[in-house]
């Protein structure tokens, strides 16, 4: 039985609409004499992301955690002047990923931003200059479950107003993209840019 076709698309953040360059971290860690790697290591350990990511500790409060972690290292003043340095910079916007996001939308087809992400995302999406730019944004740390939960896809859809068989997830974490096919959803593992002509197949309208 073939699925009903999506009338709503949901985008990933970081890996799909946002891009990072790892030279930044790596040129901050040489800088600070700290080991290569370090601070992702540190910032995505799960004791102390599952927190900010949920909305029980600030994105400030994770930072400071971060520089904490640090400090044995290097010292408490060059620790946080590491980590304020590698905070300065929010990330780019895949501009493939950006036109077609406004190419959807432009069809009448709404598009939400589902993100598992701190409570600074609003201000990384002004920073971008993407406010404006999506229907819905489903943050995590203000829903208070992050993805791959299944109640995280619900809020999702009932931000956008759609049943969940009608919705496109589009991720670059396998974890997320089977989460989201468990609760209903439709979901594509994004590789790149080359993806964007199977979704623009997947979100075509019959007839």
């Amino acid at each position: 039985m073939s699925r009903e076709r999506a009338t709503a698309l949901l985008v990933d953040f970081d890996g799909v609409l946002r891009r990072w360059d790892p030279a930044v971290a790596v040129g901050v860690e040489r800088t600070y004499g700290l080991t290569e790697g370090v601070l992702g290591e540190i910032a995505m350990s799960w004791g102390l992301l599952q927190p900010v990511l949920t909305g029980r500790v600030s994105h400030a409060e994770w930072v400071t955690s971060v520089a904490a972690a640090l400090t044995p290292s290097v010292g408490a003043q060059r620790a946080q002047a590491a980590v304020d340095e590698w905070q300065r910079y929010r990330g780019e916007v895949d501009p493939q990923v950006l036109a077609f996001i406004r190419e959807v939308r432009a069809s009448g087809v709404p598009v939400g931003l589902g993100t598992n992400a701190t409570d600074a995302l609003d201000a990384d999406l002004a920073a971008l200059g993407l406010e404006g730019e999506l229907d819905v944004v489903v943050n995590s740390s203000v829903v208070g479950v992050h993805k791959p939960a299944k109640e995280y896809f619900q809020a999702a859809c009932e931000a956008l107003r759609t049943p969940p068989s009608r919705v496109l997830l589009v991720d670059d974490d396998d974890r997320v993209v089977a989460g989201a096919r468990v609760a209903g959803l439709s979901a594509h593992r994004w590789s790149g840019p080359g993806d964007l002509r199977y979704l623009r197949a997947a979100l075509a309208p019959v007839g």
